[in-house]
């Protein structure tokens, strides 16, 4: 039953993705009306993010919060990454980066906050400062030494750009529903990862920082309006909100809730990558298995 109900809800998927890959393009006339839905479909577009179900408290037998991070050098988890270059593609196609910060933006998503317990909001300067550097070249400081005005030609500009971005940051709960008898995961929040933007032009910089946080089930419209591209039939293209609420992508948890203060699995495994990798399997083995454990009696 349960391989009966994702077949189904794939299948709806892919017929709302065919009512928005390249609307009217068979029919247009000029390339202007690429895009253009007709009034019949109009009427008819309920193109909307799916509403998650509501879910007492008294219907949760098991929940762990957990932190992964999605490594955008894996090949499963590129359809996140590009495109970097938007300057020769259409405006509705983008990476989850500039998705983000397209609706944040645009005002559509205002819940974005400095770490990921969502307690201290970010203003759009605060999150500008994060991404911006302006400084004056090392000949402009020799000018200004000499006493010389200096121009926009010494000034250096550099902003984090979606080819910048090494990764994601999520955090989401994984819990288990009574009601349907079944383990279930729900997506909180989401961060880019790149290097400081005020040491992004040092070659021994490794080092990555969480731009900011969104509040994800504030950000559903957003990342249900932006299509991935679907390598395998164009036709039926996704959204970054279908992809994320289904976890089609690849991530090691870094850290999951627990009673030494929601340590990292760096801090107490520390020097080792291996281990730490070990680990992070064993918190996802414990998860899933968690599920299995429940119809034993």
């Amino acid at each position: 039953m349960k391989f009966k109900g994702l077949y189904i809800a794939l299948i709806a998927l892919l017929s709302v993705g065919y009512v928005n890959a390249q609307a009217n393009l068979l029919n247009a006339k000029i390339p202007e009306q690429v895009g253009m839905k007709t009034p019949e479909q109009l009427a008819a577009d309920n193109d909307e993010p799916l509403e998650y179900g509501y879910i007492d408290d008294r219907d949760i037998l098991w929940s762990k919060v957990v932190w992964e991070y999605v490594d955008m050098n894996e090949k499963i988890n590129m359809p996140y990454y590009y495109p970097v270059d938007t300057s020769n593609i259409s405006s509705d196609r983008r990476s989850l980066y500039d998705t983000l910060l397209r609706g944040i933006k645009n005002g559509d998503i205002i819940d974005v906050y400095d770490d990921s317990y969502f307690e201290d909001k970010l203003t759009m300067k605060d999150i500008q400062s994060r991404l911006s550097r302006i400084d004056t070249s090392n000949a402009g400081f020799e000018r200004l030494n000499a006493g010389e005005v200096i121009t926009d030609e010494f000034i250096d500009k550099r902003d984090i750009t979606a080819g910048d971005i090494a990764g994601f940051r999520i955090k989401g709960v994984w819990y288990f529903d009574k009601r349907q008898g079944e383990l279930k995961y729900r997506l909180l929040g989401v961060a880019p990862m790149s290097p400081d933007v005020n040491f992004i032009e040092s070659t021994n910089n490794d080092e990555l920082v969480e731009l900011f946080w969104v509040w994800y089930p504030g950000a559903r419209y957003s990342t249900h309006s932006m299509k991935v591209f679907n390598h395998k039939n164009s036709a039926y293209p996704l959204s970054f909100d279908h992809l994320l609420n289904a976890r089609r992508f690849n991530a090691i948890i870094y850290r999951e809730e627990n009673i030494y203060g929601n340590r990292d699995v760096a801090e107490y495994i520390k020097g080792n990558s291996l281990f730490q990798v070990l680990e992070s399997d064993k918190l996802k083995e414990d998860i899933r298995d968690r599920e299995l454990d429940m119809w034993n009696y």
